[in-house]
């Protein structure tokens, strides 16, 4: 018979979400989000273009952009690729959800439990950033997406207001890597 008591835990192998309060910086670690890689297929920009704009209202972001309209949030990640963010309580199956709204144009992967996603928000996040990676997020505006490197692992860094509210995203198998230098940065900037 099987056992319907399991529950998920959370990246950092929680059953709420961390959240971790300093001096004007605050880390969460957002397990509400959906994310689906989109790889346009060879000669079909124009229709992705089309489809994507149909389907997220909106054009898809350019190089070291991000773009949100409504449920939906896209950041550039390479030539011709993007991930899609929304929110999971809403878009938990969102690799079909999104590969249904763009058909042929692009490949469609699910990333959601690939990744981790930590909300940093408060005046000393560039000092927090600073210690962590070559980003000078003090000059990032509202709408930046850039890729770096935090302790050897490949992140994103999304900026959603300019010098005090970003978001990182990494890999989900190295969470608790993350999280501590995270903790770390911010404590030394203090």
């Amino acid at each position: 018979m099987p056992d319907h008591s399991l529950a998920p835990l959370l990246p950092l192998g929680g059953a709420t979400p961390r959240r971790d309060t300093f001096a004007g910086l605050t880390i969460t670690e957002n397990p509400d989000v959906a994310i689906a890689s989109v790889a346009c297929r060879m000669g079909r920009d124009a229709d992705l273009a089309k489809a994507a704009a149909a389907l997220f209202g909106t054009a898809l972001p350019v190089p070291g952009q991000m773009v949100a309209k409504g449920d939906w949030a896209l950041f550039w990640t390479g030539p011709g690729q993007w991930m899609a963010t929304a929110p999971f309580a809403t878009h938990e199956d969102i690799s079909r959800i999104v590969k249904a709204g763009l058909g042929d144009t692009a490949s469609v992967t699910e990333q959601t439990d690939a990744w981790v996603r930590f909300d940093i928000d408060g005046a000393r996040a560039p000092d927090m950033f600073e210690r962590l990676c070559i980003l000078d997020t003090r000059r990032m505006a509202a709408g930046s997406a850039n890729r770096t490197m935090i302790e050897h692992l490949g992140t994103f860094v999304l900026c959603h207001r300019a010098g005090e509210a970003f978001s990182v995203l990494g890999p989900r198998s190295a969470a608790a890597s993350l999280h501590h230098a995270l903790v770390a940065a911010a404590k030394s900037a203090i």
